[in-house]
């Protein structure tokens, strides 16, 4: 039976000397996985639509096992990702995170919005580290991870200064840093982003501007949150950190 659908392309792997298998996020079904017959041929009409973070809408003849993928119009392409290698680099972890972190066939809408914002303000040129850490602070709740960024995890309380506790799965306050020896200082600056990316409508997102020492924080937070409770080892990971220093050089 054909079907249309409404998707992202989040995975892609060779299959043969000219077929594709792609891995769809669609608004409708959730992840699915499509062979592409010929798409690796330069002359093929799925070349272009099988390409990684493509955005549009998708004919598939579904069946019991694979679908095979008939032809896909453009709604967004995505290109100015691809072109560019740190945008490449995000964006290639972001669309592994959300592949690692859900099931196949479990469709969420608001999942489906928050990726296609969060690639197609990368692709206009927004700041894609910080566009990173926003989509990893909304992705833990998929994770079922959720950190006590409200208030102390260890007194409850809301005022004070703020330090970051593994141990604890939180902000613990300045009262209660002996109960972790090893929390991570951080900012204030640094606490309230990490409040703010965990709630706030990424539609609503503007101009942020963010010093570089307070990415670091950030970043060194999150990764550590990430390594200690997720379960998720991501390849992408591996490289977004070589280019990170390549982008420290320049």
């Amino acid at each position: 039976m054909l079907q249309k659908c409404e998707g992202i392309v989040i995975r892609r792997t060779d299959y043969g000397e000219s077929n594709k298998i792609i891995t769809i996020y669609t608004r409708e079904w959730g992840k699915i996985g499509v062979m592409a017959r010929g798409a690796s041929k330069p002359s093929s009409r799925l070349s272009a639509v099988t390409q990684l973070f493509y955005y549009g809408y998708f004919l598939v003849q579904t069946s019991s096992g694979l679908g095979g993928l008939q032809q896909g119009e453009t709604v967004n392409s995505m290109r100015s990702i691809r072109e560019d290698i740190f945008s490449t680099a995000y964006a290639s972890y972001i669309v592994e995170l959300l592949d690692k972190s859900i099931e196949d066939k479990s469709a969420n809408p608001y999942l489906f919005e928050l990726l296609y914002q969060t690639l197609n303000y990368i692709n206009e040129g927004y700041d894609a580290e910080v566009l990173k850490f926003i989509f990893e602070m909304k992705m833990l709740q998929v994770n079922g991870l959720s950190p006590a960024l409200d208030q102390c995890a260890v007194c409850g309380n809301t005022e004070g200064e703020f330090a970051f506790s593994l141990r604890e799965g939180g902000f613990i306050c300045h009262r209660c840093y002996g109960k972790d020896p090893y929390h991570f200082k951080i900012s204030p600056a640094a606490v309230k982003l990490m409040r703010l990316f965990y709630y706030f409508d990424l539609s609503r997102l503007g101009n942020i501007s963010i010093k570089p020492e307070t990415k670091k924080e950030l970043e060194q937070v999150i990764d550590a949150y990430y390594e200690e409770y997720s379960g998720l080892y991501l390849k992408s990971k591996k490289f977004l950190k070589q280019m990170d220093k390549m982008k420290d050089m320049f």
